[in-house]
Formats: structure tokens, C-alpha cells, sequence
């Protein structure tokens, strides 16, 4: 069971240290965020003096959780971190031989109950905030001063709230424990008219309805979900497409749908509409860009970031366990969406995501683990589309 109380709050904490030298001048940075809304509500670093890269991780994020703790004693945590060591360490899963470490690691432990806190890796592209907060840390140090926040935290995410209130269970599904796995059927949406024509298609476009490809393949893979049985729940992205292959699953097993903001696709910006060859023609530089960092700041022109999908899908992902613990979800969404889980779940840099092939009205499977672990079950599953 999960050590949070029923009812607790849902929290993130995201942290990072670092050392100019490893060891050397070394400082560390955490920030608290809201699980639903995304919000920032706290922000810590501090410069730590001369020490490793692996203990300013550490610091990092023993601070984090001591913020969180201080917001909500009873909240169940997910603690994101781009340091693999201290992520496989504190799940339990790599031994802690430095003597150095270990200490440190039974401190975090301590901080909240077992079982309330539950750990994430994520790439160093998406960690960029408490990086930032970790080298303003050094800076301050070599000064001689202490950190100062620049600004009061502000909400990161604030259009992701979700007006409809949480069950009062505890957040089991990521939380600490033995249990059953919370299974996602990630279900990419039905053909549009746009689909075969390989155009960018996200939610600042047309918002397209299915083709009659499109319901043809909903109907297809409503048979196939309704067959394999077990679905407990169904989410989708607010857009058309995605409701319209939603309605399709949710009439066969007459369920009702919960929508979700967090699970609709990237806006493209100015590319919506237009072809990857007529993209690079208008905007060369901007898709060149775009494709060398699909993790960092740089989007479609005018349009969001990976990063930015990334987060909002996570959100997503997060409050669709606390409200499914244990069991199977359908989740209707998109490539950019989908294919941001199934990163994260493997562990995979963002660059992965164009290594992905994701068909529409695809299926794939990830299983969520209540000790934090994941696994991807299956890719871009076609054969309910071959019949």
C-alpha cells in the first residue's frame, strides 16, 4: 500500500546537482510541483562547496523532498531526476556500494513514509529547471553570496488543471508497494483527410473529424479492445478525432469518456497543414532546428515544444493512474503524445521520438508498476486493422 494518507496530495518533485570539476565547487537545485496542475509551488538550491557530482544529486534531492514535505506531509511523491544513479538507487533496484552515498540515500528515506515516494528518470533536456537552479546555486557560491530565487515561482502549466475534482483515494498507482500494474491501451486516433497526405496535423489546425477510413479503423479497434475485455476506463484528447475513435470503443463497451487536455497533440504552429517537404521550403532553418533538438526549447515556428508535450502528457499520465490504480485504461490520443510515454517508460532520450512509428488507430501497451517501474508491452499494434 501506498504511505500516503487517502486523500493526500499529489506531488512532483524535479531536482539535480552538480560539480564544476567532480569533485569541486558543487551546488544543487529542486523544485515542487503540483502532479495535477503542474504548478511550481516551491523552489530550493544551495551551493554545497567542494564535493562530487553524485553527492550534489543527492543534496538535490534531499532538499526536494524536504520542500515537498514541509507543502503536504502526507502527499505521495514522484521525484524525477536525470541522474540514472540515484534513480535506480532509491527504487531499490542498484545496490549503494559508495560509502558516501549511502547515508544520504537512508536520509531521503526518511523524509516521508514508505512507500509515499516513487522515482522517475528523465532526460538532462527535461530537467532543465532544477539545472538552472543548481549552476545559480555555483554562481552564487563563487560570489560568496547565498542563492536567491530570481522570482517567485510561478505556475509552469496552469492550463492544465483539471476542473473535475480527483477521487479521495490515495495515488496507489505510483505509489510504494506491491500490487498489480496499471496496464495503458494507447490507442492513436483513426485516419483524417490529412492523415495519408502526411501533413502536420495538431491542435492549433482544423481539427479535422475522421475520414471514412478513419471510422472504419475506430470500428476496428473498438472490436479488437472490446475482445481482449478487462478496460476499466477510457481517456481521450479533447480533439475530434481522437473523440470520435474514443466514442467508438466507448459505445461498443458502453463506457462513458473522460477527456483530458494533457493527451492532445503538439500545435504545430505555422507548419499546421503543411507537408515535411513544404515545412523545410518556408521555414528551413526553424525545421532543422526542430529536428536536432527535439528535446530542448526550440518548436514548431510559432508552435510547441516536445518538452512542453512531454510535461502536459506526464500530467496526463499521472492523475490517469491515481484514478485507475491497478487496472487497464484505454487512452486515445496522438503520435506526439503516445510516443512522449512510451520515451519515458523506456527511458529513452527524446530524440527516440523520431525513431518511432506510430500508425493510426495503432495500439501499444505500457504497464505502470506501484513500485515505479514500467514496462512497454507492446509497439504500434496493426494486426485488429488486417482482418
Amino acid at each position: 500500500m501506498s504511505g500516503a494518507a487517502p486523500g493526500g496530495r499529489r506531488l512532483v518533485v524535479e531536482a539535480d546537482g552538480g560539480s564544476r570539476g567532480n569533485p569541486g565547487p558543487a551546488g544543487y537545485g529542486a523544485l515542487v510541483l503540483d502532479a495535477v496542475t503542474g504548478e511550481v509551488l516551491a523552489e530550493t538550491a544551495a551551493y554545497l562547496g567542494t564535493c562530487t557530482n553524485n553527492v550534489a544529486e543527492y543534496r538535490g534531492l534531499i532538499a526536494g523532498l524536504r520542500a515537498a514535505h514541509a507543502l503536504a506531509p502526507d502527499a505521495a511523491v514522484r521525484v524525477r531526476m536525470d541522474s540514472k544513479l540515484v534513480v535506480e538507487q532509491m527504487s531499490g533496484r542498484w545496490k549503494i556500494k559508495h560509502p558516501d552515498m549511502r547515508p544520504l540515500a537512508m536520509e531521503a528515506r526518511e523524509i516521508f513514509p514508505a512507500g509515499a515516494v516513487t522515482y522517475e528518470w528523465m532526460p538532462r533536456a527535461r530537467n532543465k529547471h532544477a539545472d538552472r537552479l543548481a549552476n545559480e546555486a555555483m554562481d552564487a557560491g563563487a560570489r560568496g553570496e547565498a542563492w536567491r530565487p530570481a522570482e517567485p515561482p510561478a505556475a509552469r502549466t496552469p492550463e492544465l488543471a483539471d476542473p473535475e475534482p480527483l477521487p479521495e483515494t490515495p495515488a496507489v498507482g505510483w505509489g510504494g508497494g506491491d500490487g498489480p500494474a496499471t496496464t495503458f491501451l494507447l490507442l492513436r486516433h483513426g485516419e483524417t483527410a490529412l492523415t495519408p497526405q502526411k501533413r502536420f496535423s495538431g491542435s492549433g489546425g482544423t481539427d479535422p473529424e475522421l475520414s471514412a477510413t478513419g471510422l472504419a479503423q475506430a470500428a476496428a479497434a473498438a472490436e479488437a479492445v472490446a475482445a481482449a475485455g478487462g478496460v476499466a476506463g477510457i481517456v481521450s484528447s479533447p480533439l475530434t478525432r481522437c473523440r470520435q475513435t474514443a466514442e467508438a470503443v466507448a459505445v461498443r463497451l458502453g463506457q462513458e469518456i473522460r477527456i483530458d487536455e494533457g493527451l492532445r497533440e503538439t500545435d504545430f504552429g505555422a507548419w499546421e497543414g503543411l507537408t515535411f517537404a513544404e515545412a523545410g521550403e518556408r521555414y528551413p532553418d526553424d525545421l532543422k532546428a526542430w529536428l536536432a533538438t527535439p528535446g530542448g526549447d526550440t518548436g514548431p515556428t510559432g508552435g510547441e515544444t516536445f518538452t512542453s508535450v512531454a510535461r502536459r502528457a506526464a500530467v496526463a499520465r499521472d492523475k490517469t493512474i491515481a484514478r485507475h490504480a491497478g487496472r487497464t485504461v484505454l487512452v486515445v490520443s496522438h503520435v506526439t503524445p503516445i510516443k512522449s510515454l512510451l520515451c519515458m517508460a523506456l527511458g529513452a532520450p527524446p530524440s527516440a521520438m523520431f525513431r518511432l512509428e506510430l500508425s493510426a488507430a495503432g495500439l501499444s501497451e505500457i504497464a505502470y508498476w506501484p513500485d515505479g517501474g514500467t514496462s512497454v508491452r507492446r509497439v504500434n499494434d496493426t494486426a485488429h486493422l488486417r482482418g
